[in-house]
């Protein structure tokens, strides 16, 4: 069965990532309550590529600044659907900034899109033939 990705880039201050983590954390327990597959947040490491665009450049980091990859797994684009709109029905999940001001990044400096998986392999399962 293919499963559909929600990917995030989103360039922010090295200052935010702890705030930015707590906040990551508390939804990702939201999307799982609802019926995500998975939800992965991932802080730039190993960003001075040479061989190909690096991330930095695609989310035009300024100094101070670092890059968060993240994906939420669903099943289906419908199943994405469906969770995202529980989700957003959840009073936790405003409550956790009220106040966009208050946001560890700037909505202006993240990327979103949802995808349909291509190719899907995992260590944990056989790969589909």
């Amino acid at each position: 069965m293919p499963r559909y990705v929600d990917g995030f880039v989103i360039a922010i201050k090295k200052s935010k990532l702890r705030a930015y983590k707590k906040m990551a954390a508390a939804a990702g327990k939201i999307w799982l309550k609802y019926g995500a597959l998975e939800y992965v947040e991932c802080a730039g490491d190993d960003l001075n590529i040479k061989m190909c665009l690096p991330f930095t450049k695609l989310a035009k980091t300024k100094p101070g600044e670092t890059v968060v990859f993240s994906y939420i797994v669903y099943k289906s684009r419908k199943h994405r659907d469906a969770v995202n709109k529980k989700v957003m029905a959840d009073p936790k999940i405003h409550e956790m900034c009220p106040d966009p001001k208050d946001m560890p990044f700037s909505m202006n400096k993240m990327a979103y899109g949802g995808f349909t998986a291509m190719v899907d392999l995992s260590a944990k399962k056989k790969p589909r033939r």
